[in-house]
């Protein structure tokens, strides 16, 4: 039975493809005790026949993974796997009214030809699904049957600049944005990379993919202009610290004019009025605070008459940034609160 043939029922028929990753662990823990599904099956190529418990004892789930065939008998797909991979599996479980929910970024870009430059892959004009960040799209979210994940960092930063965007009448004009941001550890991934290691990455952080992340393109596109042709400045400095989890964005904004401290802070505060997971601090926040929880906390921590922001924002990468946004944008597809299953 279809979502929209079951509208009025209590419970969703839930599976994840790629479960056994970090963000299909979070994915799992989360579903095993959202009051609305049943978690029905978990696939997983590189873990087929272990049990869940063998890999995460900490979610005392029994369930055993098992290899995907394109099986099509839940009511709603989770899919967290490596970039590509989704292109291939998703459109037969659309064609069969399926609900779908995207982790990566196969589906996110409008522009094939930037798709292209920045995933080095090829993919259709049409392969593009419903991007799925409420605080900006939230109509367009609960009348879709398929929606794209937005990517972590792109998170931690779209949420921190778009209420500039959107205020464009109040005088507010974007000259350009500097992003530095480093994540956790557990963004690249349960593989095993020698890079990666705690030897490697313990006292240390480094920058990577300086001006060419995947993200970029995806930024830029949720603030309405292309990474290729875009209508500001940007710049952005991805980085890995050594953290599990966790992304803080140092966001460093350039206005047309001058910048009113109260004034910019009076423009967030209107646009995540209705935003549940957006928390306006007024003083630093840190990863410590947003760990383990779907918010994204935003800061102001400094103006200048010559117009110059710097905005700190910080979040759970597989959470927020990943897991967590994916469980909101189901809830508001069924038509429940956004916060179901989400309460930390």
């Amino acid at each position: 039975m279809t979502v929209s043939a079951q509208k009025n029922s209590t419970m969703y028929s839930v599976s994840i493809i790629g479960a056994s990753g970090y963000s299909g662990a979070e994915l799992t823990r989360l579903l095993l005790h959202h009051p609305r599904v049943e978690l029905q099956e978990l696939y997983a190529f590189s873990q087929t026949g272990k049990k869940v418990s063998d890999i995460y004892p900490a979610l005392a789930c029994n369930k055993v993974y098992k290899p995907y065939c394109g099986e099509c008998e839940s009511d709603i797909y989770f899919l967290a796997l490596p970039h590509g991979e989704a292109l291939q599996l998703v459109p037969p479980l659309v064609a069969a009214g399926k609900t779908v929910i995207d982790l990566s970024g196969d589906f996110r870009l409008k522009s094939t030809d930037e798709h292209l430059e920045f995933y080095k892959q090829q993919k259709s004009p049409d392969s593009v699904m419903t991007y799925g960040m409420s605080e900006l799209f939230r109509n367009e979210i609960i009348r879709a049957k398929a929606i794209s994940n937005p990517g972590c960092f792109a998170t931690s930063i779209i949420l921190g600049v778009a209420p500039l965007f959107a205020h464009s009448e109040s005088g507010v004009h974007v000259r350009a944005i500097n992003c530095t941001s480093t994540s956790g550890i557990s963004g690249a991934g349960r593989s095993s990379k020698t890079e990666l290691s705690f030897s490697e990455m313990n006292e240390n952080m480094r920058a990577y993919k300086v001006g060419v992340h995947q993200h970029i393109p995806e930024i830029m596109q949720a603030l309405g202009t292309f990474a290729t042709t875009p209508s500001f400045d940007f710049t952005f400095t991805p980085m890995i610290g050594p953290l599990v989890r966790g992304i803080y964005s140092i966001l460093n904004v350039q206005l047309e004019g001058s910048a009113e401290a109260e004034h910019i802070k009076e423009i967030y505060r209107e646009f995540y009025e209705h935003a549940p997971f957006v928390r306006l601090r007024d003083t630093m926040t840190e990863v410590r605070h947003v760990a383990h929880t779907n918010f994204c906390d935003i800061h102001i921590a400094h103006t200048t008459k010559r117009g110059s922001l710097v905005i700190i924002t910080a979040i759970d990468n597989l959470l927020k940034g990943a897991a967590g946004q994916a469980i909101q944008n189901m809830n508001l597809m069924l038509g429940l609160d956004e916060k179901t299953g989400l309460s930390f």
